[in-house]
């Protein structure tokens, strides 16, 4: 991994990092930032996740990982979260930012980059929503604990989304990208992302007992390579919830 950072949610203690600061690209984990602003506003109640929200041509024709939307099909926003969070959907992120900018993608953008600084994600930048590569699209192990701890505080019912593990469309079943849920004890989130350029990134959420943690790893060489970290990482938290010193410590005996 190129970088890492964990915390525990509670009470927000760093207990490891490693190059928190290094610029990778994002990949999907674009599509917290995506879902965050879906959220604000379906709180502002200018959307709601049962309206249907129609899927154009050039939404249906979005290219990476996808939940198979068609076009013209009519999809509920909770669904198309759902797409997202568990098949990492760029098409579901697509019709999503659409619908909540009124079909001003460019105007999204800004908004997503309006809230990272806002947030004090002082080293991000977005350039759309899914986290297709992107010139200049970055974002940091940091920023990224920064935009998952608020996302989860101000949205704590969207763990649902990524929480689950299977999820069926049009005959389809899609199985979530975490390959962490249901392997490692007490994982309940978050969201994978991989391009060539960053490649394999992964923010973990997990509780055991009353001890929450988030971790972050960016850069992985291969998928296995990259949950592997996030597993060494999550244990450690957890047999020292408090102990930064002894967390890298632990990490240190198992490389």
């Amino acid at each position: 991994m190129r970088s890492a950072m964990l915390i525990n949610l509670d009470t927000g203690r760093i207990l490891y990092e490693q190059s928190a600061d290094a610029a990778i690209p994002p990949a999907s984990l674009t599509k917290l930032m995506s879902m965050f602003l879906a959220m604000d506003a379906v709180k502002a109640k200018s959307v709601s996740l049962n309206e249907k929200v129609r899927v154009s041509r050039q939404t249906a024709a979005t290219g990476g990982s996808s939940m198979h939307l068609r076009a013209g099909e009519r999809v509920p926003l909770v669904r198309l979260l759902t797409g997202m969070a568990v098949a990492s959907g760029n098409d579901a992120a697509m019709a999503v930012a659409q619908r909540v900018s009124g079909g001003n993608i460019r105007n999204f953008v800004r908004r997503m980059n309006s809230k990272a600084r806002t947030l004090g994600m002082r080293r991000t930048v977005f350039k759309n929503p899914t986290g297709l590569p992107a010139a200049g699209q970055k974002t940091t192990a940091r920023d990224m604990v920064t935009l998952s701890r608020a996302y989860l505080r101000a949205h704590p019912g969207t763990m649902r989304f990524h929480s689950t593990r299977f999820f069926l469309h049009r005959g389809r079943t899609m199985r979530n990208t975490n390959a962490l849920l249901g392997t490692v004890a007490g994982v309940n989130g978050l969201k994978t992302g991989w391009t060539v350029a960053s490649g394999y990134n992964i923010v973990v959420t997990a509780q055991r007992g009353k001890t929450r943690l988030l971790a972050v790893v960016l850069g992985g060489n291969t998928k296995d390579r990259r949950d592997a970290s996030a597993r060494r990482l999550i244990e450690a938290g957890f047999r020292h919830p408090s102990s930064p010193k002894q967390v890298r410590h632990a990490l240190g005996r198992r490389r």
